[in-house]
Parts: C-alpha cells; structure tokens; sequence
C-alpha cells in the first residue's frame, strides 16, 4: 500500500534541513543541494514502502542523499573561491582580472535554510558549514568529502557510514585518514575558536552595513584586522592587509547613495544581501557578503558577485 502523504512527511521532513547542510557541504552549492534534497526525497517517497523502519529514517535518508551527491558530483569540478586559485594582491592599484562565469565558484549558504532557528537542528544543521571549512572541503575527492562529513561533523558511527556508502569499515577509516591528513594541509582557519559574543557580531555587521552605505573607508579601516582579506567571485583578483583592501574598496566601489545592503546571515556567520543603484534610481540585486570575524574584528570579507543567489535568503531582485 502507498504510503499516505502525512505518514512520508511525519517520518522525512523533520530531517530536510540537516540534509541540505549535508549536500551543500558536499557539493558547495546551495542551489545545486537544493536540487539535491529534492531528488532525495523523491526517491524517498518512491522507496518508502520498502523502508519499513529496518534502519533509522535519518540514516536511511542520509544514505539516498550521500549516494545521489556523489552520482552529480561525478560529472562536476571542484568549487573553489579566488583564495584557492592563486595568490592575493597586497596592491589596490593592480589590475582586476575579468570576471569568470565559465567557474562553477562556491556559493553562501543562508542560515534560515539551514534550520539554524530551530535549536534540534543547529549542530546537525550549522555545524561545519563555516566558508572556511567548505571551501577546504572543496579540495577533497568527493567520497573523502562524504566520509569526513558523515564522521566528524554528524557524528556517524564507522559502521554506519559504511553502510551509507556500501563500503567496508576499513576502506571509511582510510578514507577519513587521508581527509583529515589533506584538511591538515590546506589548514583552513579554525575561526570558531575565536568567535565573539553574538552582540559582538551584531555590532560589527551593523558597522560595516553602516560603514560600507555611507561609503564611509574611514569607518571601516576601524572594522577591519591589519591581516583582512577580501575575495568577489566571479573575479579571480583578491587583496590581502587592511590598506589593500579598504583602498579597492574607496577607489572603485563605495559610493554615496550607490549601495544598500541588508544584513542576514550565511555559514553561520553575519552576512548582508548587497544592492546596487541603477540609472532610474531603483537598486538591483548584487550578490551576498559574507563576513569572518576573528576576535572583535572582520578577518575576511567574501563578496559573492552573483544576483542569482539573493532569493535563495528570501529576498526580492529590485526595490
């Protein structure tokens, strides 16, 4: 007998946000998860009459969602961002490279997706989702990807993720070794040992909002580490020390009345949707900025270019 749609949604839904963490850790796309998470569960409620509790629904989803993010990804590249490409300029007068949309670049990940507001959800949901760590992610083969996130970041038991992966507990306890090896080797910043209070965050996002309006340089240098990084995919340029960073910004961005940005949040770290002014006064949808904050100052500022993103965070494309 099919199954009826309240008793599929009783068992599966309590678990869809986890698994959209879990598949944009893995792909590094918060479209292509999205994606994802709905072909999961697709092939969920095709197969549920089958399931019949013989393993726990959470397991059995994560097993249909692992498997289909290692089908797509056979087909796929790595998402990197510019860090990961080459090196930064400590120069703002450099020329900036043009854009590149033929990169498939990582993308943010909203919070509110990510069930960060429902307290059962937020270290399944928000653990591990730090840009840091996804783009560090990006550098393993998917299998590691999926291993490494299945144990050290849900916790899964080895022989469980061997399950998952039809797989031997030997050949998960290789695979997570030469994860973790890797990860220790790209070094990614272990920016959650220095995360400030949240009224630290709120502070500061406010400020670089406040700051980045008024096209306001000075307001930011007081912001921002000496050590500050800055990257805008698409655009492979990006700069490296606070004067390299807050001198592009004044010579080539900021300016009075040309921007309006909306704070969120992405990654589990302070974010704003960023709006552009065009011709007829109207402001158009830019991209996302995702701050990393270090101590009680900004470490990085990672502008993502991309309009598209702006209503995946629930938000319109013009106002």
């Amino acid at each position: 007998m099919a199954p009826s749609d309240a008793e599929f949604a009783a068992v599966t839904e309590p678990f869809r946000a986890e698994l959209l963490a879990h598949c944009y850790r893995i792909l590094g796309s918060i479209h292509d998860a999205e994606d994802l998470v709905q072909e999961t569960y697709l092939r969920a409620w095709r197969g549920f009459g089958r399931f019949e509790g013989r393993s726990s629904a959470r397991r059995w989803l994560y097993k249909i969602a692992t498997m289909a993010c290692l089908t797509a990804l056979e087909t796929r590249s790595r998402r990197p961002l510019p860090s990961g490409l080459g090196a930064p300029s400590d120069d703002h007068r450099v020329a900036v490279a043009p854009r590149e949309p033929a990169v498939a670049w990582l993308q943010p990940a909203p919070d509110a997706l990510l069930g960060a507001g429902d307290p059962a959800a937020i270290v399944s949901g928000r653990a591990g989702v730090r840009l840091a760590f996804i783009a560090a992610l990006q550098f393993l083969p998917a299998r590691q990807r999926a291993v490494l996130t299945l144990r050290d970041v849900l916790a899964f038991r080895t022989a469980e993720v061997a399950a998952i992966l039809d797989t031997t507990t030997a050949a998960v306890d290789s695979a997570l070794r030469r994860a973790r090896a890797r990860l220790a080797e790209i070094g990614p910043v272990a920016d959650d040992l220095a995360e400030p209070d949240e009224k630290t965050r709120r502070t500061l996002l406010d400020g670089y909002v406040d700051a980045f309006t008024r096209a306001d340089p000075d307001g930011l240098v007081n912001l921002l580490r000496a050590d500050v990084e800055l990257e805008m995919p698409p655009i492979p340029t990006w700069f490296t020390g606070r004067n390299a960073v807050v001198g592009f910004l004044a010579a080539r961005v900021l300016r009075r009345d040309r921007w309006r940005l909306v704070p969120t949040a992405a990654n589990g770290q302070p974010a704003a949707v960023a709006y552009g002014r065009v011709g007829d006064g109207r402001y158009e949808a830019h991209g996302v900025e995702v701050l990393t904050l270090m101590g009680d100052r900004i470490s990085r500022i990672t502008a993502f270019h991309d309009p598209s993103l702006v209503r995946t965070f629930g938000l319109a494309l013009t106002f």
